[in-house]
């Protein structure tokens, strides 16, 4: 992605000048990594697009994307994070003039930038971004990324002029199925072609096959605990596992060193997950919207952990994939070492069922998510 300039600021209300360069386009959306990476997938896409488009995130200076959008070449805009309290609380009372306030700044940004199109992936920046397009008249798309939509998405998405969602039968207003936007190293990924390479990478037996455990980037202890209790065991399967525990999140043996086992390696982090696609006969993993759609997008099977937390959203995003027969649920409570030992020992050596569930995985998964949001931003731009 070409860095860009950043937009020279301009007082709310002026009229902006778009006889210069291409469409103006605003992104917003952060907090997460969920809601970051469609961000600049769209971005790259639609620079891709129209090279001449002037492209703006907007985010919190709270959120991950301080770091990771200046990283991919982007200009960063930031507005004050507005939580919506779920119950009566001091910060409630707050809520009308916080929530003026950072509409005051989403339309300064908006006017700086001369946006012909503001785009929101969700995230708390959202609801001022579409509150202020709406005033000025600015054409507002929306990408869910959840089956289960969030609050800014369910607002915005009443006056959107297009509203496209990751999975199908997202109960929004007027959603279109696009599939998740993502990076082009994971969308255009031969997972055949890379496996060997991509396993020597992580440190792996490039012909055994591996199972790759991972609860993100932030980790999952239960997941971990459960790991550790059969890590031992991996080896006499015949198979490998690369367990990816989290930042700070090592597993450690009961001398309080780190767990070591024949067949078994653990890290805490992979810089890249296109080689963990790769690399991996099965992973078994939370089942974030992200994750949910690239390993469908790369044809991998899948065993999902939901994480046990939230409104259930994790759970949803998977139910597609699971009844298509690409991949299997089971509750974080569940998810013991008997279990394990019962269902993932097995599959990992069933080669029949895993050929099954990537043909199936595949059948479900959608490469082009980016391409076909950043059609809609422009015809929206140019409209």
């Amino acid at each position: 992605m070409n860095p860009q300039e950043q937009p020279r600021s301009q007082d709310a209300g002026a009229t902006p000048d778009r006889s210069a360069g291409g469409p103006s386009v605003v992104i917003a959306g952060g907090g997460t990594a969920g809601h970051i990476s469609p961000l600049l997938a769209i971005a790259r896409a639609v620079l891709d697009q129209e090279p001449n488009a002037r492209v703006t995130a907007v985010g919190t200076a709270a959120g991950m994307e301080t770091r990771l959008v200046p990283a991919a070449g982007l200009p960063l805009e930031t507005i004050d994070r507005v939580p919506l309290p779920r119950k009566p609380s001091p910060d409630l009372l707050k809520l009308p003039v916080r929530l003026r306030r950072a509409i005051r700044q989403a339309g300064d940004i908006i006017d700086g930038a001369g946006a012909d199109v503001v785009v929101g992936v969700g995230g708390y920046v959202c609801t001022p971004m579409y509150l202020a397009a709406k005033r000025r008249g600015v054409p507002v798309v929306i990408h869910e990324a959840n089956a289960r939509p969030g609050i800014a998405n369910r607002v915005g998405a009443r006056s959107a002029a297009v509203v496209a969602a990751a999975f199908p039968d997202t109960p929004l207003q007027g959603a279109r199925t696009v599939g998740m936007p993502m990076r082009k190293e994971i969308s255009q990924l031969d997972r055949a072609a890379r496996r060997a390479e991509a396993r020597r990478e992580l440190g792996l037996d490039p012909e055994k096959p591996t199972v790759i455990v991972t609860g993100g980037s932030s980790g999952a202890l239960s997941m971990n605990r459960t790991v550790a209790r059969v890590a031992g065991e991996i080896a006499a399967s015949g198979a490998q596992l690369l367990h990816i525990t989290g930042r700070n999140k090592q597993v450690l043996d009961d001398a309080g060193k780190l767990l070591t086992a024949e067949g078994y390696t653990q890290v805490e982090y992979v810089d890249g997950m296109e080689n963990v696609y790769a690399a991996a006969d099965l992973l078994v993993a939370r089942s974030g919207a992200a994750t949910v759609s690239e390993v469908a997008a790369v044809g991998l099977p899948a065993v999902f952990v939901p994480l046990p937390i939230g409104n259930g959203e994790q759970a949803l995003n998977a139910k597609s994939l699971v009844a298509s027969g690409a991949a299997r649920l089971v509750e974080d409570a569940a998810f013991t070492p008997e279990w394990f030992r019962d269902n993932i020992l097995p599959l990992i050596s069933d080669g029949p069922a895993l050929a099954a569930m990537s043909e199936a995985a595949q059948g479900a998964g959608v490469r082009d998510a980016d391409r076909t949001m950043a059609r809609l931003i422009l015809q929206e731009a140019r409209a």
